[in-house]
């Protein structure tokens, strides 16, 4: 998907690359898959930060999409290509026979026009969903469950695809996008192709305001900060962190770096870490 560059016109236009939308075929979403999205400021509901550095932003609407993909052996027709404010991909509308209408993510290649199924039987292309033990070695997947009929959790973002690497008894392996190696129960559910939109990882904003636009407020570094308010601040001049643990958050927590994973329990469905 192309993207526009302009012209350094102006010092907001110097750097900026966006998406130039050429693929989107409708503006407004469908008014019956659409819900309120408030926001929160990063407070809890005793109105403390506990997310800090955000707040504001432009208004934004849910767009509710079928992750599950449990309309099984029913044919649907791609409506429409959308833009969606709350995620990196494009989304497909899809209209089935009986009259309902859900949304997917669009992967790479779908048109306005094509019919995709999901289901054990369904064809290996792009938009169809099946279960991962009827998929062939070496296809490229997004949507993957973690857990059987909880719905696509993992390899949703802009440009993302896992890779089917081997099956072996009720397991199947999949090479994820972060170059981890793990297992997966080869009844979940997953979506033929690689999500579209690969080029959002090219765009730059081009100035400060894009981004609070997004509900992102300006982030300042610890080590500019007093003692009292980070862990890195303090000192006479400018000074590097000083720490024999590594550098930390302001809570004290290990950062830049440092392995956090604590999750026991399914450590033995990785088969090869993303980092060795």
């Amino acid at each position: 998907m192309p993207t526009r560059r302009y012209k350094p016109t102006s010092p907001g236009l110097r750097h900026k690359i966006i998406s130039d939308y050429r693929d989107i075929t409708k503006g407004k979403p469908e008014k019956s898959l659409v819900k309120a999205l408030p926001k929160s400021g990063g407070r809890n509901f005793s109105g403390r930060i506990t997310m800090f550095n955000r707040g504001g932003g432009n208004k934004r609407r849910y767009r509710v999409i079928d992750f599950k993909r449990n309309k099984l052996e029913m044919e649907a027709k791609v409506a429409a290509i959308e833009y969606d404010p709350n995620r990196t991909c494009r989304i497909a509308l899809l209209h089935y026979m009986d009259g309902e209408k859900r949304y997917i993510l669009a992967p790479k290649g779908l048109q306005v026009g094509t019919r995709v199924v999901s289901g054990p039987e369904a064809d290996i292309l792009p938009g169809n969903a099946l279960p991962l033990k009827n998929i062939p070695l070496g296809t490229m997947v997004h949507n993957i469950e973690i857990h059987p009929g909880r719905g696509g959790q993992m390899v949703r973002s802009a440009g993302a695809a896992a890779q089917i690497m081997a099956k072996e008894g009720t397991y199947v392996t999949l090479r994820l996008p972060s170059g981890e190696m793990r297992m997966v129960h080869n009844t979940c559910m997953a979506t033929v192709g690689e999500v579209g939109n690969a080029e959002h990882e090219n765009e730059q904003w081009g100035k400060a305001g894009k981004t609070r636009g997004k509900g992102r407020k300006p982030h300042v570094r610890g080590v500019v900060k007093s003692p009292r308010d980070h862990p890195h601040g303090g000192g006479e001049a400018k000074s590097p962190v000083g720490r024999k643990k590594g550098p930390v958050d302001r809570w004290g927590n290990k950062a830049l770096g440092e392995r956090t994973r604590s999750n026991k329990r399914t450590d033995r469905y990785i088969v090869r870490r993303r980092k060795a």
